[in-house]
């Protein structure tokens, strides 16, 4: 049987602040691997663009078309995307949740990432005020977030309730083509999603550094593998 092939996309910054023309690329292992225990073969979509573009919310479709050719060649390998977090936005990033929901190609965003798949159509983000409660920790629960039942992210995980950890600074103000289906105690937005979508799907926290140890964050890598089958 065929295994689905995952691409995750690196995260493109400026290894040395001395000198911006120093650009490395990483992808995190934990992501990596958790794509192997779910059943899918785990590939990294490089950044095409020749310079990095920080952008936040005000990201824009402005790669040259060599550069978009090159990008979409990557991602018709893949069956499935994931955006993995970290503390830079480039305009690539949203560039490819906007394919994949056009595209309807199953995309899975991690903490920066669900910023990406909500700015791709349309939505906002803003800094919370209380960073120090929730910009915590990949490997230990920081709080406890509540789904709504009627979501695709309860079927995922077929529980009202669950524990996640918290390593963020940023959260979701509007995401008009979305739905905010899982809440934080603070309120703020943990999960967003699109019922129109085979598999288009933000979190706030870290799967991939719980799932070892929590079926319910497993469950979230083992229904996106699914959906990549389909």
């Amino acid at each position: 049987m065929n295994k689905p092939i995952i691409g995750i996309v690196s995260k493109h910054y400026a290894t040395y602040k001395s000198n911006k023309n120093k650009i490395d690329t990483f992808i995190r292992d934990e992501v990596k691997q958790a794509i192997f225990d779910n059943g899918g073969v785990a590939i990294g979509i490089l950044p095409t663009e020749a310079n990095i573009n920080y952008c936040g919310d005000n990201w824009k479709d402005n790669l040259s078309i060599e550069e978009k050719e090159n990008l979409i060649a990557q991602l018709k390998l893949c069956d499935g995307i994931i955006l993995q977090g970290g503390a830079e936005t480039d305009n690539y990033e949203s560039i490819i949740a906007k394919y994949c929901y056009e595209k309807n190609l199953p995309i899975l965003g991690i903490c920066a990432g669900q910023n990406n798949i909500a700015r791709a159509l349309g939505g906002t983000t803003y800094k919370i005020p209380n960073p120090e409660k929730h910009d915590k920790s990949f490997d230990e629960y920081v709080h406890w977030i509540n789904i709504d039942k009627n979501s695709r992210f309860y079927d995922i995980v077929q529980t009202n309730k669950m524990q996640v950890n918290s390593r963020h600074k940023r959260t979701i103000k509007e995401c008009p083509k979305l739905d905010k289906v899982a809440f934080c105690e603070d309120g703020y937005p943990d999960v967003i999603e699109s019922k129109n979508k085979t598999f288009y799907i933000g979190v706030r926290f870290h799967p991939e550094s719980l799932y070892k140890i929590d079926e319910n964050h497993n469950k979230i890598f083992k229904e996106f593998i699914n959906a990549c089958k389909d």
